[in-house]
């Protein structure tokens, strides 16, 4: 019989979930609305529920299920399976795992979104075949995964990959959400690329850009972007600036970490093989030269199914050796 695999998504407005099995083939893939009231106390049977019901009308038995795996944000103890705090759907102290297992009646094997994404990537994505992986998610902020000997590497307090938060700028850098100053996250997310195209535009520089504003529009990463292919000036140089942190960061990550492939994904990598074009001269110029010439960079493949999949691979590692060892 196929052994199957439940990889879950846990988010602030969606709960994506699907089943795949041992090759990472994506069987059957769905999501539900997140219940973010009384502190997400009702998102787990929510998932219970669902799933009961899509195995019935898929009609799957429950021997086909082997283990499951859920991905949240937040801070991790990987280990017991608890959501030390996700604070975006108000999860603190939560033992995830044996609350879904308990409803499920199968292993429940818990990691931060940002590791399963990577993980996603590495099994079935542009990580493939990779056994050293490093994977950034350009988004509202700045996330990672880092994947060595073919696992995911947690620290000592299950931080590991915070790659948001190192510091970017050492003086007079924006404040980050988590209080700090200066974190990359400020300057190479979508946020901190709209940042500093605002900041440009108050001077009155001449860009295309300048139209979105007196239309009262939102200037987005995805605009500045567009104007810097056109090879606007404000725009290009606000892309150069904000590659370059990120290009010194992971050119700093990868002389120490040494991984075969980083993967950069989010919605910032949209705009495809030119942001790489964007990275790479820092990247180059900040990495040994061995380094350099060994580590590829590649755009995330996966979209939004990088978390079930990775999910789902979390399940695959420790629900198989689990039953092995019964």
């Amino acid at each position: 019989m196929n052994k199957w695999f439940l990889g879950i998504d846990v988010g602030g407005t969606t709960v994506k979930m699907a089943f795949l099995d041992e090759e990472a083939v994506i069987h059957e893939k769905w999501e539900i609305k997140t219940d973010l009231t009384d502190g997400g106390s009702q998102i787990v049977a929510d998932i219970s529920n669902s799933v009961a019901k899509k195995m019935q009308t898929l009609n799957i038995s429950a021997e086909r299920l082997i283990a499951a795996g859920i991905g949240a944000p937040g801070y991790i103890d990987v280990k017991n399976g608890i959501i030390v705090e996700a604070v975006n759907v108000g999860w603190r102290d939560y033992p995830v795992s044996a609350e879904l297992s308990n409803q499920l009646g199968i292993p429940v094997y818990a990691d931060n979104d940002a590791n399963l994404a990577a993980a996603g990537e590495k099994w079935k994505g542009a990580g493939d075949g990779a056994e050293e992986l490093l994977a950034v998610t350009l988004g509202t902020g700045v996330g990672g995964g880092i994947i060595a000997e073919n696992q995911i590497v947690h620290g000592f307090a299950g931080l590991a990959g915070e790659i948001g938060h190192i510091t970017s700028v050492k003086e007079g850098g924006a404040r980050c959400n988590c209080g700090k100053t200066g974190c990359l996250e400020t300057v190479s997310s979508a946020t901190g690329i709209v940042r500093l195209a605002e900041e440009a535009l108050a001077q009155d520089t001449v860009s295309e850009l300048q139209a979105l504003k007196k239309e009262g529009e939102q200037v987005s990463a995805k605009d500045v972007f567009d104007a810097a292919l056109n090879e606007d000036k404000l725009a290009v140089s606000v892309i150069e600036t904000a590659m370059d942190h990120l290009g010194l960061a992971l050119a700093n990550l990868a002389n120490s970490l040494n991984p075969e492939r980083i993967v950069i994904g989010g919605g910032v990598s949209k705009a495809g093989e030119v942001l790489l074009d964007y990275i790479r001269p820092s990247f180059d110029r900040y990495t040994i030269p061995k380094i350099s010439r060994e580590t590829s960079l590649h755009i995330a493949t996966l979209g939004n199914d990088a978390g079930v999949i990775g999910a789902a691979w979390l399940a695959k590692q420790n629900g198989l050796e689990e039953a092995g060892s019964r």
